[in-house]
């Protein structure tokens, strides 16, 4: 459990800016350099800097479009937290400014690429993280990473460069279908954030994670500082910048922060809750004046470890349930619109509290058949939908001749009852983190 404060750069404040820049050409009265005077337009437009920098790789360039443009036009820079750093010089605004936002994933990645001239979301997608074939989670990526430390001596490959070689790739692959989805060269995207938990940071920078889960528990870093795409080997611009969120601990990354971010937690004016559940879950209780958060395990059980028809949120997984109980219909939607293979853990709770608000399922998390069966459209649903097995009953979500492979998506008394163990260990969590502080849930936004 820890209490969080939240700092460094404003969500407000743009990573990527084009400034509008008019100078005076040289002449023999004024000898200042192209790059200078560069510089100096520059500074006199944004208020509260000092001083520009233009990194060597780029001098050349940048001094020569200024020049060739009449000294006059648009300049790219990086508003990073110690400069302003000038990347290139164009002589008309570009039509788009692509950045792409990064959710750095421990089992799947997902990404938008955004314009930043206007804010639109030119395309989005996702992808599996590739580290999957190093272990499932991440008590097991962080032992593989110690693997190999000695062939690094005999010029071997170490675990830990495996698993960041893993998800650069899996990263460069998402940015090359987001870049021919929106129809931009990947090398024209100008800047990325980056999302994750503390360890996949670790991963993703090639940082040795070994610390992280043992005690006192503490990572390399809880804030990196930006670098650019070239230093990680990420195939966008090279100078783009790429932003990490900051982390608060070993087990609140920045995936947290982003969903306090996100939601404005942090700028609520009554208490509300944030839950998180993926591979682990993390729970976020505050408002404006204080947050506080606890984390623990969960996601597994609903990415497979639960139910026998569990999965993963891939393609064919049913991610919503809804129960028309006027006509006694079910209505599923699948990853991918595709046949359903499984449930994924989103589906799970939705067709659960489906079946509870149907009278399926009784307080005790148990099926049962309704005393009263008011319709007939309600009796041909049970017949077809609660069969009875030798150890209890179970509910066809979809049948074998609509499933993936002819195969039916089922959820037996026996998922059910792994299910509610899973949402106790959940509840415990919660009650936990507002007993901690005297909230009452009824006290909640």
């Amino acid at each position: 459990m820890k209490n969080i404060k939240l700092s460094g750069k404003s969500p407000g404040s743009p990573l990527v800016r084009l400034v509008r820049i008019t100078t005076s050409p040289p002449s023999l009265e004024d000898n200042t350099g192209d790059a200078d005077r560069l510089k100096s337009g520059l500074l006199s437009q944004l208020k509260g800097h000092d001083h520009a920098y233009i990194p060597q790789a780029v001098l050349g360039r940048v001094a020569s479009s200024f020049r060739r443009a009449g000294f006059k036009g648009f300049c790219l820079v990086n508003m990073l937290p110690d400069r302003v750093e000038i990347v290139d010089f164009l002589a008309a605004a570009p039509g788009k400014l692509p950045a792409v936002a990064l959710d750095l994933g421990t089992t799947h990645l997902e990404a938008t690429l955004l314009d930043l001239v206007t804010g639109r979301k030119l395309a989005r997608a996702h992808a599996e993280n590739d580290q999957l074939r190093f272990g499932c989670d991440i008590l097991t990526r962080i032992h593989f990473s110690r693997q190999d430390t000695r062939q690094q001596d005999r010029g071997g490959t170490t675990g830990l460069a495996r698993l960041r070689d893993a998800v650069v790739s899996s990263i460069n692959g998402l940015v090359a279908d987001l870049a021919a989805s929106a129809g931009v060269r990947p090398d024209h995207i100008r800047a990325m954030t980056v999302s994750g938990n503390t360890t996949m940071v670790h991963f993703f920078l090639g940082l040795d994670p070994y610390h992280i889960c043992r005690e006192p528990y503490i990572p390399m870093v809880n804030s990196p500082d930006p670098c650019h795409a070239h230093e990680l080997g990420l195939d966008i611009a090279a100078l783009a910048p790429v932003w990490i969120l900051p982390g608060i601990g070993s087990y609140f990354g920045g995936d947290l922060v982003s969903g306090i971010l996100a939601t404005g937690l942090d700028a609520a004016e009554e208490t509300c809750m944030l839950i998180d559940v993926g591979t682990n879950a993390e729970v976020v209780l505050g408002n404006r004046d204080w947050l506080i958060a606890c984390a623990g395990a969960a996601g597994p059980a609903l990415e497979g470890g639960v139910a026998r028809m569990g999965m993963r949120a891939g393609a064919g997984a049913i991610e919503q349930v809804a129960i028309d109980r006027d006509i006694w219909k079910l209505n599923c939607r699948t990853i991918g619109n595709v046949p359903a293979r499984g449930i994924c853990g989103s589906g799970l709770i939705d067709l659960v509290a489906e079946l509870y608000l149907a009278g399926i399922i009784d307080f005790r998390g148990k099926f049962q058949r309704p005393r009263e069966v008011e319709s007939r459209a309600l009796d041909v649903f049970l017949q077809e939908r609660l069969i009875g097995r030798d150890n209890g009953y179970e509910f066809i979500v979809v049948p074998a001749a609509e499933g993936a492979a002819g195969r039916a998506v089922v959820l037996s008394q026996t998922d059910l009852d792994a299910m509610m163990r899973s949402k106790a260990a959940m509840y415990a969590i919660l009650t936990t983190l507002v007993g901690q502080v005297g909230v009452a849930f009824d006290d909640l936004r």
